[in-house]
């Protein structure tokens, strides 16, 4: 049993990264579609729905970046 959890802590911080990077990937799903929404709803603010779209985009993806680089930063 002792092998089998020192094979384990080599790949933790990758299944860690995976589930992880499910919560990014919902917020942009949401984000999006709630942008396509808005611009259908009322396409005459199209610029500024879409500005917000991307920031909104741009943070979510910095966040799933953050998450993959902090192991290899960090890691032991």
């Amino acid at each position: 049993m002792v092998d089998l959890i020192a094979e384990l802590t080599g790949s933790v911080g990758s299944i860690g990264y995976g589930l992880a990077a499910i919560g990014p990937g919902i917020g942009i799903g949401i984000i999006f579609g709630n942008g396509v929404q808005a611009i259908a709803r009322q396409p005459e603010a199209y610029g500024v729905i879409r500005q917000n779209m991307l920031l909104g985009f741009a943070l979510a993806e910095a966040l799933a970046l953050l998450g993959f680089v902090a192991p290899f930063v960090f890691g032991t």
